[in-house]
């Protein structure tokens, strides 16, 4: 929350806060946060100034709704925290002060194999990728859904035997994809308003869960940097951004992943930023019309990080009790 006293500081909207109360408690440190999610139990609504309940995003009222809450606090900046509304926010234009790509980006980037031809129509590196009952031209590949997110029903095959079971055996859309050796990556870019990337700070992908770095190290490499920003720089992303990608012995490097949001780990923008260059502080500093100049690759590395679950307890009435559970 917000630091006692503080009403001068301007207000951010974070909509689809569910779990990032990292997220939304960073943000409290620069500005008066207000946090909406449709569950009443999502934990980061309780790390906010204010907590709203707006409609679900396929609800006609939910863009008109946004809008009143910022009109009526003075709102900055808005700022999703999940895939799910990023391009309803895109297509409300300029109704909103929201931090987010245009509509072809943000539609493409949901879109995996979208993603994947507009990755290659721009001559970046993306791996092999076809849709069924298309052949990959090599094995070992991965069926995993075109519209998926958080490393959901992914499922690496070994063979054709094997890829035409889980492409029958996924109950949606899927792709095919080859299976990437080598190390992963993941590389947290933020861009101003006018698609300029400001930053990107690389980490490893020691372990994952449903999608989410759990272990990693910040790292400064200057090729992982240098796609990194022509990826944000030719979707012209504004605002947080996370690209992922995987240095494979035989083909180098190819992107499997574009976000135009925050990622599934926050350590990178907040830890290896240098004083004063948090990600979420240039977010509101940038929302109060302040021009920042980019500085890639200024930050530090070499440091590890490890992350863990917490958790709140709330009453009958569904407040915090500020009781810690150890200690």
């Amino acid at each position: 929350m917000s630091p006692p006293g503080e009403s001068s500081l301007p207000t951010v909207l974070l909509t689809g806060v569910g779990k990032r109360f990292d997220i939304v408690s960073a943000f409290g440190r620069h500005a008066r946060t207000i946090a909406a999610d449709p569950n009443p139990l999502a934990p980061a609504r309780y790390a906010a100034d204010l907590a709203v309940v707006p409609p679900r995003i396929d609800d006609p009222d939910y863009i008109p709704y946004l809008e009143r809450l910022v009109a009526e606090h003075d709102v900055k900046a808005v700022v999703p925290l999940t895939d799910l509304d990023i391009h309803v926010l895109a297509a409300a234009g300029d109704r909103l002060p929201a931090f987010v790509a245009s509509v072809a980006t943000t539609e493409a980037m949901y879109d995996k194999y979208k993603t994947h031809l507009e990755l290659e129509a721009r001559g970046l590196p993306s791996p092999p990728t076809v849709l069924p009952p298309a052949e990959p031209p090599s094995y070992p590949v991965m069926v995993k859904p075109v519209f998926g997110s958080g490393a959901r029903s992914i499922h690496p095959c070994a063979d054709r035997a094997e890829m035409e079971f889980f492409v029958g055996y996924v109950k949606e859309p899927v792709m095919v994809q080859r299976l990437m050796g080598g190390p992963e990556f993941s590389i947290d870019v933020l861009c101003d308003l006018d698609g300029r990337c400001l930053n990107a700070i690389p980490r490893t992908m020691l372990e994952s869960r449903g999608g989410e770095s759990i272990k990693g190290q910040v790292i400064h490499d200057e090729e992982l940097m240098g796609l990194a920003v022509r990826v944000a720089e030719a979707f012209a992303f504004r605002g947080p951004g996370t690209i992922q990608m995987f240095r494979d012995p035989e083909i180098g490097l190819a992107i499997t992943d574009v976000n135009p949001r925050f990622g599934g780990a926050f350590p990178a923008p907040m830890y290896a930023a240098l004083p004063g260059r948090t990600y979420p502080e240039l977010i509101v500093r940038m929302a109060q019309g302040e021009r920042i100049e980019p500085h890639v690759g200024e930050f530090r590395s070499g440091h590890h990080f490890t992350r863990y679950y917490e958790q709140l307890e709330l009453d009958a009435d569904q407040r915090p009790t500020g009781r810690p559970m150890l200690g």
